[in-house]
């Protein structure tokens, strides 16, 4: 694996570049305003009646539609959410990828699944912090910043790594080392993640240890502070000290009864059902799904929406989270 740091890293590809950045989200105003302020030329390709215009035009930026910020740009940062790339790339943005001129993503799953085709006379790269775009800006106007990956798909020019490179800079990925991938790695690992741990398998795991708690007579108000508000403290040791610092930390008896008792939850069959995950992945299952879902108006994600809100740890958690002042 090779990781590159600041001191090995020049904006020489890139400073003399348009960078269009499309989209102004978290991820999209933290990149753009850091590889501004690092002195970078940065555009930003909005619609005129989004909500981002208004926030860009009060951050300075230069903003444009997608397609005059397409057609201007040599570098076209696509930043906007997966599932409405392929529409905005057909619309605006194909017919302005002339060549010689660099497709940047921070994602690789459109490219990774075919979902986008660029023409073979442009680079396809990646750069990708490792964090929310609130904390890729935060540490940024801090002197330090986030890590990061790099991946080059296509190679037309012969320096598309030292442009997507240029790029981790300018964001301040490389203060604190940027790891060479693939759009595969990335695309696959990351859906892995958040299927499984982040996002799938942990809030399945809270409302499940939450549900036993309240059907075996103990208060909603006592299961969520065992099962969801305290998972911050454990993860904040995990993150900062790995397992065997997290381990040290809590008491003889949490380490004991967690060791011998965790194979339990997360078990063979557990590791069949990732097993099969990653597999749907790997296949591409999983984004037929997810662009069919789409298709048909996200009616499943919507109706998963409104059971997650519904559900009585939302409700009780809203309260305590109010009482703990971190709600409003």
């Amino acid at each position: 694996m090779k990781i590159y740091y600041d001191n090995e890293v020049s904006l020489d590809a890139v400073k003399d570049k348009v960078i269009a950045v499309i989209g102004y989200g978290s991820q999209g105003r933290a990149q753009a305003l850091n590889m501004r302020d690092s002195g970078l030329n940065v555009i930003l390709g909005l619609r005129p009646d989004g909500r981002s215009w208004k926030k860009a035009i009060e951050d300075n930026m230069n903003v444009k539609t997608i397609e005059e910020a397409a057609k201007e740009a040599d570098i076209i940062h696509m930043l906007i959410p997966d599932e409405v790339q392929p529409i905005v790339y057909k619309k605006y943005i194909e017919k302005h990828l002339t060549e010689g001129k660099t497709l940047s993503f921070s994602h690789g799953y459109n490219i990774h699944y075919g979902l986008i085709i660029p023409p073979d006379n442009v680079n396809v790269t990646m750069v990708a912090p490792k964090a929310p775009g609130v904390k890729v800006r935060e540490t940024y106007l801090e002197g330090f910043g986030v890590p990061g990956l790099v991946a080059v798909e296509q190679d037309y020019t012969g320096n598309a790594l030292d442009i997507a490179l240029g790029m981790a800079k300018a964001i301040g990925l490389t203060r604190v080392g940027v790891i060479k991938t693939t759009f595969k790695e990335e695309t696959e690992t990351d859906l892995f993640g958040e299927q499984v741990v982040l996002c799938g398998g942990v809030t399945e795991l809270i409302k499940a240890a939450f549900e036993t708690l309240v059907e075996a007579g103990y208060s909603p108000e006592m299961a969520y502070f065992e099962t969801c508000h305290e998972l911050k403290l454990i993860v904040d040791l995990i993150y900062q000290r790995g397992l065997e610092g997290m381990w040290q930390s809590v008491s003889n008896t949490a380490e004991y009864g967690g060791l011998t008792r965790r194979k339990r939850v997360i078990n063979e069959e557990s590791r069949k059902a990732m097993k099969e995950i990653l597999k749907e992945i790997q296949e591409g299952d999983f984004a037929k799904e997810w662009s069919l879902e789409n298709q048909a108006g996200a009616v499943k994600l919507n109706a998963l929406r409104r059971l997650e809100r519904e559900h009585l740890i939302e409700k009780v958690g809203k309260r305590l989270r109010k009482m703990c002042g971190l709600e409003k």
